[in-house]
């Protein structure tokens, strides 16, 4: 029996790839397109099996997507629901301080007859240069209930963040993102395995299931990746913060396909080599190329994705990353029809992103100024411009009508080269948010834009821009953005103590917080809930002293009379790595402690390991880490 049905789908594998329209008769008979065929192999009660299992796999995959939607509506009512209880706790928070300074005034009142005063210091009365020692006023830390003591152990956990991976020194998420990842596997897992039959003549139903997934996972690659996607507004976090998993996605992808190519390939070498179907005679088969060449694209993608190249060629990464993600939905698209819904919604999310938004609505340029530091090393992009709010909340926003916050920008220079002309390279924006005001002709403002970009040694964007920027003091500048997410400022609005941890030139991340923390002509500044009440701290670590100037005086001076308290510990190139940990425990006060941090992985690990072990001893400590480098 075993024989008759290798028999049996030898001929219907053979009749598939000469006559892709051979159909099988569920009435038996000879096929009339195919005489050489005794019979309809659909005769045979196994091969129904086999054709009744890749069914049912179609039918499993078919609901894949609706999991990704409930896990979607999960994440989505999370964050609303943490975005209203930050919100709430402001309120709170104003209440409960208005309340303090009634008592403050009704005690100064009935006290009125003692010698002196009884009205406390203010706070603002206090000058701290950006050299001084934060001031601790206490320790957030405190043993938490035995009942809550599991919770709190739980954060802490899901906070942690396992060391650099040996020898490759990979950094790692944090316990948290990876239990995500790996909850994200085992549901694609299920789905390859769910129902399906463990005997050698169905590899042929595993294979196309695999494909099936790989082709189901692609709208949600493709969305990952785009700049303009609705996941900013749903979860609270932007593209970047999400680019993670989007890495993930790819590389079960890339198995995926693996998966189902030597599936195909076991299929080829089990049954038709046997029937005179040579290697060449398979793989030249239009069906099989076109899965060959979309296996090979996305292959392509992952490899030339991975930190090593793209770090060492940015721009042959960009290139590439382009032109095959079009070839491989393409090649995909011809390759088996089941997969064309997947790539037609993919390559909408491609079209609308990268040649409607980032192409047309959200792209402006400008004139700017190109300045060289004092380090030798750093460029100082800057521009002004007038402003305006935008006419619809349906068109999107654009740099002419300003930025939020901690938003980032892509920047492309034509002037450098031909290439150049075509890359656009993302920066965050160093310089703060603007402020719209109503005038005579409707809201208008004036906008002043810097970003601080650090040359690089290999011979890439800011080599080049490096290079110019010694010979040429002005050019014209392309901006596509903002693009970015006011989560990392509502945490810090919404806490008694705002701490914000910047290395390097992640101080282009902390200057526009702290102003809107602090200025009271912020657009983000919260007049109810005043500098005065709120203590915002930075602690800052450079490599060398001279990086300090990136921040001019009068603006220290502003951010100082403001309430910022600084520390700016000596150089690491004089005085080696500062213990950031120790400074964290020092730095967090009773109540809510918001941090933020954004510099190198070592920096970040630090401060989550530190944050995770306060969160262990019942400390109300809510952290947000800002992405440092693409």
């Amino acid at each position: 029996m075993a024989e008759d049905l290798t028999a049996w789908l030898r001929e219907a594998l053979q009749s598939s790839l000469n006559e892709p329209t051979f159909t099988i008769s569920a009435a038996g008979g000879n096929n009339a397109s195919n005489p050489d065929l005794p019979d309809d192999p659909g005769k045979a009660p196994q091969f129904r099996k086999l054709a009744e299992a890749v069914l049912r796999g179609r039918q499993v995959v078919s609901t894949y997507n609706l999991a990704l939607i409930a896990v979607l509506l999960g994440l989505t009512v999370w964050h609303w629901g943490e975005k209203v209880a930050l919100r709430k706790r402001r309120r709170g928070t104003r209440r409960s301080k208005k309340m303090d300074e009634a008592v403050e005034r009704a005690w100064s009142s009935s006290s009125s007859t003692i010698e002196g005063t009884a009205t406390p210091p203010d706070a603002l009365s206090k000058k701290v240069d950006e050299t001084s020692p934060l001031l601790s006023t206490g320790s957030a830390q405190q043993v938490p209930p035995g009942l809550w003591k599991p919770y709190y152990l739980v954060k802490a956990f899901m906070q942690y963040q396992l060391r650099p991976i040996p020898i490759i020194n990979r950094a790692m998420p944090t316990n948290a993102v990876s239990l995500f990842v790996v909850a994200y596997i085992a549901l694609n897992l299920t789905y390859n395995f769910y129902d399906m039959t463990y005997e050698p003549m169905y590899i042929f139903s595993f294979a196309d299931r695999c494909g099936l997934i790989f082709a189901a996972n692609l709208p949600l690659l493709y969305l990952l990746a785009a700049k303009n996607q609705p996941l900013r507004l749903l979860t609270g976090y932007s593209y970047e913060s999400l680019n993670i998993f989007h890495r993930r996605v790819g590389e079960l992808l890339c198995f995926e396909a693996f998966l189902h190519f030597a599936g195909m390939f076991i299929v080829w070498y089990a049954a038709l080599r046997k029937l005179g179907f040579t290697l060449a005679r398979f793989i030249m088969n239009r069906l099989v190329i076109l899965g060959l060449l979309a296996f090979l694209s996305y292959q392509i993608l992952y490899f030339t994705s991975l930190g090593t190249f793209r770090k060492r060629m940015y721009e042959v990464f960009l290139a590439l990353h382009i032109f095959f993600q079009i070839a491989g939905l393409a090649f995909l698209w011809f390759h088996y029809h089941t997969s064309r819904p997947y790539v037609g919604a993919s390559l909408a999310i491609f079209v609308v992103d990268r040649l409607i938004f980032r192409l047309w609505l959200k792209t402006s340029t400008h004139p700017a100024m190109l300045t060289v530091l004092d380090d030798n090393e750093t460029v100082l992009v800057s521009a002004n411009w007038d402003t305006s709010a935008r006419k619809s909340a349906l068109v999107p926003k654009t740099m002419s009508n300003g930025w939020n916050p901690n938003d980032h920008v892509f920047l492309t220079i034509p002037s450098l080269s031909r290439r150049h002309a075509l890359q656009a390279h993302p920066f965050t924006i160093f310089s703060a948010a603007p402020t719209l005001h109503t005038d005579g002709d409707g809201n208008a403002s004036h906008a002043w834009f810097t970003l601080l970009i650090r040359a690089q040694a290999n011979d890439g964007f800011t080599h080049h821009l490096m290079t110019y920027a010694r010979t040429h003091s002005s050019t014209n500048i392309r901006l596509d953005g903002p693009y970015g997410s006011a989560h990392a400022l509502d945490v810090l609005r919404a806490s008694d103590t705002a701490v914000v941890i910047a290395g390097g030139s992640g101080i282009a991340v902390a200057y526009p917080l702290l102003y809107a923390l602090l200025s009271p002509t912020s657009i983000s500044f919260d007049i109810e809930n005043a500098a005065n009440t709120r203590i915002v701290k930075l602690f800052w670590v450079t490599h060398e002293a001279s990086h300090r100037s990136w921040i001019p005086d009068d603006k220290w001076a502003e951010l100082i009379t403001w309430g910022l308290e600084a520390h700016v510990p000596a150089a690491t190139a004089e005085a080696g790595r500062p213990d950031v940990p120790a400074a964290l425990q020092g730095m967090v006060n009773g109540g809510q402690t918001g941090v933020v941090v954004s510099g190198p992985d070592g920096l970040v690990r630090d401060v989550r390991n530190t944050c995770a072990r306060l969160l262990s001893t019942g400390a109300n400590v809510k952290l947000q880490v800002e992405k440092f480098g693409w």
